[in-house]
C-alpha cells in the first residue's frame, strides 16, 4: 500500500513537473531589448526594453487538421542558441551591405516542431518549424500582438474587398491614425502596421521571408484588450475570372484550410521593428535581412534604373505630327527622350495586347514590339512590358521564353490583389520562371514586400502603395497625398520598396488641385516630386510625366533623369510620422538629400557633418517664395559645401527639397 502512494506521488510530480510553465530568455547584441518565451499551458513571448515592459504575454500557437495544436501545452526536447553576426550583400537595395546582427533562440519540441527567435537591437521576429513528412495542412494560425496600453496605431484598413471578400483587396490605402480599441471590427488591416507602444517607443508589424503560406492581416482581439490578432485568407477552393478587363481571378469559394505545405520547412517571420526613432524606419533593413538567401548566383543581368513611363500622363504629348497612343510612332517618341536623357527604360503599360483578351500573344495592330525593341536597343535603351495577372500566369513559360528572346527586358505584372497561398505561390513561380529567362519583374498590383527581391534579385519593385496614380481618380471623400507621403515611408516603406510613381511636373497647392485624368497634377510642390526620388526606396523607378512636360522643364528632367535607383548607403536625417521625413543617400562618393513635409511648412535645418571630409559642389533645389500658391515655384542654387555645414531651409506647405553633392 505504501509503495503505491508513493508511486502516485511520483507520478503526480512528474506530471507537474512536465506541465508546469518554463520561461527562457533572449536578449539584443546591445543587451537592451529583452525577450522572455513562456513554455506551459500557452506558448506565449513577451518584449521589455532597458527592464520597461513593451509587449505582454502574446500567444502564439498552429492549428493543424485533426485538431494537433503546436503551441499548447508544449514540451522542450532541446534549446539551441546562437549569435549571427554576417554581412549579407545587396547590390539592389538602400544600401550596398546589410549587417544582420543578433541573438538568436531555437525551441525544439516533442512532435518533431519547434520555435525560433531572433532579438536585433531593432526589434523581434519568430518563426515556427516543422520537421515531418509528407505534408501539413495548417488550419489557423494564432498571432497575438499585446501591447500594455490603448496604443494609438496608424492602421491601413483594407478597402470594401472586390465581391465582399476582404481577402480580394489592392492593398491601397492611406492610413487612420486611432487607439487600438477603436480600430474598426468590421475592417481588416493589412501590414505593415505601426503603433506606439510605452514612453516614446513605436512598433511596426510586419512578416518576412512569406513562401507558399497565406498573408497576415490584423484585427483588435475581442478577448483582450489592446491586442491585436493575426487573420488569415484560407486557400481558394474555386476561382472565376473577371475583374479589370478580364485579367484577375475571384475567389467564389475557399476552403476550410489556410494552408497545404510541406511537412518540413519553416514558417514566415512574424516581426516586430522597435524603435524610439521615427526616421530608422525610413531605412529599415530587418525585412531584408529575414528574407530568404538569393537563389540566383549570377545577377551580373539584372540592371535597376529609371523608366519613362506612359500610362499616369495618358500617352498625352504634343508639338508632334501624328496622334499620341498606344501605337509605335508614340512609343518610338518616348523611347527618343529616354535615350537622349540616360533614362534606361520604356514601358509599354496596358494596351498593347488586345483587350479582354487575357492574351500576351495577342497584340494590337499598332503595335509591332519586335521594331519598338529593335529600335530601343540601338538607342540603349530596354523593353518592357505590362501584364495582367491572370495572362502572364496562364501561360507564364511561352510568354516569358516568347518575350526573352525577343530582347524585352521585363513585365510588369498587375492586378493580383490577394495574398492567400495560392496567389503567393504564383508570385513565387512568376520570380523563378522569370529569373530563367533573365527578365526582371516590378510586381503591381501587390500585397507589401515580405524579402523577396533579395531571395529573386530580379524582382525590383513592389506597388502595395496608395501611389500618385490616385490623383486620377474620383475619390468621393477626397484624397491627401502630402499627408500620406510623410507617413508611408516610416509604414509601408520599412518593408521593402514602393511602386510610387512620382515625377509629376503640374504640382497644385492645397486650394488649387483638381482632379484632371489625361493631364494630372499632383498635390504639393515641384520640389516634393524632385524630392521623393531620393526619399522613397524604388530600383525600378517611373517618370511618370509626359516627355512632352518633362522638355519643358529641363532643369527638373536632369536631376530626375541623372539620379541613381540603388544606393550603397542610406542615412535618415530626421522625421516623424505624418510631419515631414529627410533622408541621405550616396551612390559612390556622390550623395543626394530629399526631404519633405505635410501641409504645415516648416523651417529645417540639414547637418551635413555625415559627409566624408572634402568640398562638394552642391545643386539644391528649394521651394519658391510662392510654392504656397503656385507649387511648381522653385528655385535652383548652385554653390560649394564641404562636411559640418549646415543648409537652413523653409519647406513650404506641401512642400521638399532635393540636394545633389558631388565631392570636388
Amino acid at each position: 500500500m505504501k509503495k503505491t502512494v508513493i508511486l502516485l506521488v511520483a507520478l503526480l510530480l512528474v506530471c507537474n513537473l512536465t506541465n508546469a510553465e518554463k520561461k527562457y530568455g533572449i536578449s539584443s547584441p546591445d543587451g537592451r531589448l529583452t525577450a522572455e518565451i513562456t513554455v506551459g499551458k500557452q506558448l506565449s513571448w513577451s518584449l521589455a526594453h532597458d527592464g520597461e515592459q513593451l509587449m505582454g504575454p502574446s500567444p502564439v500557437s498552429i492549428t493543424l487538421d485533426g485538431g494537433e495544436q503546436l503551441g499548447p501545452d508544449a514540451r522542450v526536447r532541446q534549446t539551441r542558441r546562437k549569435r549571427i553576426d554576417q554581412t549579407v550583400p545587396s547590390p539592389f537595395w538602400i544600401s550596398s551591405q546589410v549587417r544582420d546582427h543578433c541573438n538568436e533562440l531555437q525551441l525544439s519540441f516533442w512532435g518533431d516542431w519547434g520555435i525560433t527567435f531572433r532579438l536585433y537591437d531593432d526589434g523581434l521576429a519568430y518563426r515556427f518549424h516543422t520537421t515531418r513528412k509528407g505534408s501539413l495542412t495548417v488550419v489557423s494560425e494564432e498571432a497575438r500582438f499585446r501591447f500594455m496600453e490603448d496604443s494609438p496605431a496608424w492602421v491601413p484598413y483594407v478597402k470594401e474587398g472586390l465581391g465582399g471578400d476582404q481577402f480580394q483587396t489592392s492593398f491601397e490605402n492611406e492610413y487612420v491614425h486611432v487607439p487600438i480599441s477603436q480600430i474598426n471590427r468590421q475592417r481588416l488591416a493589412f501590414l505593415p502596421l505601426l503603433a506606439d507602444a510605452a514612453d516614446g517607443w513605436r512598433i511596426l508589424i510586419t512578416e518576412a521571408d512569406l513562401e507558399s503560406y497565406p498573408g497576415m492581416y490584423l484585427t483588435p482581439d475581442g478577448d483582450s484588450p489592446n491586442t491585436l490578432r493575426g487573420v488569415f485568407p484560407r486557400v481558394p477552393a474555386a476561382v472565376e475570372q473577371g475583374g479589370h478587363n478580364m485579367l484577375q481571378m475571384f475567389v467564389s469559394k475557399r476552403e476550410e484550410y489556410i494552408a497545404k505545405t510541406t511537412g518540413t520547412r519553416s514558417f514566415p517571420w512574424r516581426v516586430c521593428v522597435v524603435t524610439d526613432n521615427d526616421a530608422s524606419l525610413a531605412a529599415s533593413d530587418m525585412v531584408y535581412r529575414l528574407a530568404a538567401p538569393s537563389r540566383l548566383e549570377d545577377t551580373s543581368w539584372i540592371r535597376p534604373g529609371k523608366v519613362a513611363w506612359e500610362w499616369w500622363n495618358d500617352w498625352n504629348i504634343s508639338g508632334v505630327d501624328f496622334k499620341s497612343g498606344v501605337n509605335n510612332d508614340t512609343y518610338k517618341y518616348y523611347i527618343d527622350f529616354a535615350s537622349e536623357n540616360g533614362i534606361e527604360y520604356v514601358i509599354l503599360d496596358e494596351g498593347w495586347a488586345v483587350n479582354l483578351k487575357a492574351d500576351l500573344m495577342q497584340v494590337v495592330p499598332e503595335i509591332d514590339i519586335p521594331e519598338l525593341v529593335a529600335y530601343a536597343r540601338e538607342r540603349g535603351v530596354g523593353i518592357i512590358l505590362w501584364a495582367g495577372y491572370h495572362a502572364f500566369d496562364r501561360d507564364m513559360e511561352e510568354v516569358c521564353r516568347h518575350y526573352a528572346e525577343m530582347g524585352v527586358k521585363g513585365f510588369k505584372v498587375d492586378f493580383m490583389d490577394r495574398d492567400d497561398q495560392q496567389l503567393v505561390d504564383f508570385i513565387y513561380r512568376a520570380a523563378e520562371t522569370a529569373a530563367r529567362y533573365r527578365l526582371m519583374l516590378d510586381f503591381h498590383g501587390m500585397y507589401k514586400p515580405t524579402g523577396l527581391s533579395r531571395t529573386w534579385p530580379n524582382v525590383l519593385n513592389f506597388e502595395g502603395v496608395h501611389g500618385l496614380e490616385q490623383v486620377k481618380f474620383d475619390w468621393s471623400q477626397g484624397i491627401d497625398m502630402v499627408t500620406y507621403d510623410v507617413t508611408v515611408p516610416f509604414i509601408r516603406m520599412a518593408a521593402g520598396p514602393m511602386d510610387y510613381t512620382q515625377g509629376a511636373m503640374r504640382n497644385a497647392a492645397r486650394d488649387c488641385f483638381s482632379l484632371i485624368y489625361s493631364e494630372p497634377m499632383s498635390q504639393g510642390t515641384r520640389c516634393r516630386q524632385l524630392a521623393l526620388y531620393v526619399v522613397f526606396n524604388s530600383p525600378l523607378n517611373m517618370l511618370c510625366d509626359s516627355p512632352s512636360e518633362y522638355m519643358r522643364e529641363p532643369e527638373s528632367l536632369e536631376f530626375i533623369a541623372s539620379i541613381p535607383t540603388v544606393w550603397d548607403e542610406t542615412r535618415p536625417l530626421n522625421g516623424k510620422v505624418g510631419e515631414h521625413v529627410t533622408v541621405a543617400r550616396r551612390s559612390g562618393s556622390d550623395w543626394y538629400i530629399g526631404g519633405i513635409t505635410g501641409w504645415d511648412g516648416r523651417e529645417t535645418t540639414v547637418d551635413l557633418s555625415f559627409l566624408p571630409d572634402g568640398e562638394y559642389e552642391m545643386t539644391l533645389f528649394r521651394d519658391g517664395a510662392n510654392a504656397h500658391r503656385k507649387g511648381s515655384d522653385y528655385k535652383r542654387e548652385m554653390r560649394d559645401v564641404k562636411s559640418g555645414d549646415t543648409l537652413k531651409l523653409y519647406l513650404a506647405p506641401g512642400g521638399g527639397f532635393a540636394v545633389k553633392l558631388r565631392k570636388k
